[in-house]
């Protein structure tokens, strides 16, 4: 598999590839946040995917070559940042509803994302292309305004919930933005994913360990079956983008990624029984909009 994905750098199949593995990874990111989200406490939540994700890793590692001596640096790299994401991110949503920060989260990452791929490989957008983040700021603007001024779920906490939002929006740029160097160090790609679920899966189960001790039975099978699936959601979601970052460039493959506000938009209707209206609405899509732009004006 890693051979094939190797074949396709640099060719137009492989472009056409990463657009794809984008726009997988925004659909199953939505659903990863709306897990994480859902029932539990979101902090709980990752605790139990991660210990998943550990877990499932470790037949995976047994398949693919072993790290080359460069990796293990820059998988402490990838830890720190990593680990300080997911305490923003439970942060995030243990302030504000689903609706409400994840739009912003995911709509800041891709103005953080462009600006790390152009410092760290050289990517330049055409001025279409910043039209594309013009509009997607607009719409994380305009978001971020209407929720203030309207929302009234959570409300105590909401000014608190949106600046969260950001810190951890510019925390998903910098590990799209590290991770993208990480994947192109190793000869093969699926090497780092294997070895980065592993290393990445087991703070928060330490951290948490007496949370999860302390829950009954019924609860803490919960939370392990949630974690499962949640687990494989983090791995086609990550996985396909990184996988996308290696075949073509950075930035466009984060932005594009930011579609997921639509996505997250229908799940939190759907699945989380949050109501989203017609401007919130028009707003996400404004953000979707903004990241076709800047994959299709390149």
């Amino acid at each position: 598999m890693g051979d094939l994905i190797l074949s396709l750098e640099g060719t137009d199949a492989g472009r056409d590839l990463a657009m794809a593995l984008a726009l997988f990874a925004a659909l199953t990111h939505a659903v990863f946040g709306a897990l994480q989200k859902g029932r539990h406490d979101p902090w709980v939540s990752r605790g139990g995917m991660d210990i998943c994700s550990g877990l499932f890793a470790l037949p995976v590692m047994a398949m693919v070559p072993f790290p080359e001596p460069q990796m293990w640096p820059i998988f402490a790299g990838a830890w720190v940042i990593h680990s300080a994401y997911k305490f923003l991110q439970a942060s995030t949503y243990q302030r504000g509803a689903f609706t409400v920060v994840y739009p912003v989260v995911r709509g800041a990452a891709p103005l953080f994302a462009v600006i790390g791929a152009w410092i760290v490989f050289g990517e330049r957008f055409a001025p279409l292309q910043w039209l594309g983040v013009a509009v997607l700021l607009a719409g994380i603007f305009g978001l971020a305004v209407y929720n203030l001024r309207y929302v009234t779920v959570a409300r105590d906490t909401l000014v608190a919930a949106l600046g969260f939002a950001v810190a951890t929006g510019a925390s998903v740029a910098f590990y799209t933005t590290y991770d993208a160097y990480g994947i192109r160090a190793t000869a093969d790609p699926f090497t780092f994913l294997a070895w980065f679920f592993f290393i990445d899966g087991w703070l928060m189960p330490l951290v948490l360990r007496k949370r999860l001790a302390a829950l009954p039975r019924a609860d803490l099978v919960s939370v392990l079956k949630r974690g499962a699936f949640g687990a494989i959601i983090a791995y086609l979601s990550f996985g396909s983008v990184m996988l996308a970052t290696r075949l073509d460039k950075v930035g466009e493959a984060a932005v594009l990624r930011e579609t997921s506000t639509v996505f997250a938009a229908l799940i939190g209707w759907l699945m989380l029984g949050e109501r989203v209206g017609p401007r919130r609405l028009g707003l996400m899509t404004l953000i979707a909009l903004g990241a076709v732009i800047v994959e299709f004006g390149g």
